[in-house]
């Protein structure tokens, strides 16, 4: 059995002059929520052996407030630049090549891509309260966690994941979420 914990990267700043999106960088608002969704993986106590990220400004800046917060800072991250704006094949591609021996993995990233892995590991269940607010939004700093009955990340395939646990910044903090929804 292995897990899979999937951290959307925060929320970002916009009005921040950046020359490509993918130097830009988290806002106030995205701070917090990265530091009040790692204080509750740590709350869970959920293990993490490896976290393989895009390299991303804003995903290096999400982890760098989540990780402590979460009591993973111990821990470098695998920076992968398929990562970024991956669709959800290329994010199954890389867990298969990155998964390695860790049996609880965390993976970093952008939207669509995650929030189309999600919907594509966990199958369709009509009762799937937490699946179905994926299908609504997979919001900035969103983090879900999976259960996945396999063996090696090599086999990882679709439909094979039990969406274990969902959290997004504004159940932890009603303030943040007018501003978290957005990239």
């Amino acid at each position: 059995m292995k897990s899979l914990t999937i951290l959307r990267h925060a929320k970002s700043g916009w009005d921040a002059a950046v020359e490509r999106d993918f130097d830009r960088p988290i806002n106030a608002r995205g701070a917090r929520g990265a530091e009040l969704i790692g204080q509750y993986a740590k709350r869970q106590a959920w293990p993490i052996d490896r976290i393989v990220a895009s390299p991303a400004v804003r995903v290096a800046e999400t982890l760098a407030i989540f990780q402590p917060a979460a009591g993973l800072d111990r821990i470098e991250p695998h920076w992968d630049r398929r990562i970024y704006l991956a669709s959800a094949a290329t994010l199954i591609d890389v867990l298969r090549d990155t998964g390695g021996d860790a049996e609880h993995l965390l993976i970093s990233g952008h939207n669509p891509g995650l929030e189309d892995l999600i919907l594509m590991l966990v199958p369709e269940a009509p009762d799937d309260a937490q699946r179905a607010l994926v299908e609504e939004k997979f919001p900035t700093c969103a983090l879900a966690r999976m259960d996945l009955d396999i063996a090696e990340w090599s086999d990882l395939d679709v439909n094979q994941a039990r969406l274990a646990a969902l959290i997004r910044p504004r159940d932890l903090d009603p303030a943040l979420a007018p501003a978290m929804d957005d990239d």
